[in-house]
């Protein structure tokens, strides 16, 4: 498997693999903001809208391939606020149901905090549906749990679901 980081063209060769991935998430009950079932187009939509980001260096956005296919992706959002260019939030961590059970997830949270940190961001925050397969990884490499926030989100079934916040502070470099 192989991971790159997408800039807006590679975003957009890849737009069907991305909603594909996305698809399959939500289809498998991951929280990642829409509910089931998901249309393709839509999916496809919203990876569109993603490139604009991209290219604005607001959104880093790296996608995880077996072949051809797209297996994974994670990103960060950037703040445009100058009192908080030190952080970021970790977003859209997706492993497609295939490939999970494999290392994939984490090798992408690594190279998000990695990437984040040669970018001199310092501190990472993300948030995840309690009590998600998720928590398992953010608590096991170095997360730390700040509190819980209930009838967050709707989970993909349309039930409202508390949230977890984390946060991890990086050595920045």
């Amino acid at each position: 498997m192989t991971t790159i980081r997408l800039d807006p063209d590679r975003l957009l060769d890849r737009v069907e693999g991305l909603a594909d991935l996305l698809v399959d998430t939500v289809d498998g009950g991951a929280s990642v903001g829409f509910l089931a079932p998901l249309d393709r187009a839509a999916a496809v939509a919203w990876w569109k809208e993603r490139a604009g980001g991209v290219a604005a260096g607001q959104l880093a956005v790296w996608a995880a391939h077996d072949g051809d296919r797209v297996v994974g992706t994670v990103s960060l959002d950037f703040p445009d606020k100058p009192n908080s260019r030190h952080r970021a939030e970790l977003v859209k961590l997706m492993v497609h149901r295939d490939a999970r059970g494999q290392g994939l997830g984490r090798r992408l949270l690594v190279t998000a905090e990695e990437a984040a940190a040669a970018a001199g961001v310092s501190l990472l925050h993300l948030d995840t549906e309690t009590d998600s397969p998720a928590e398992h990884l953010y608590r096991t490499a170095g997360w730390t749990r700040a509190g819980v926030i209930p009838d967050y989100a709707a989970n993909p079934a349309g039930h409202l679901r508390p949230t977890t916040l984390y946060y991890k502070h990086l050595a920045a470099g």
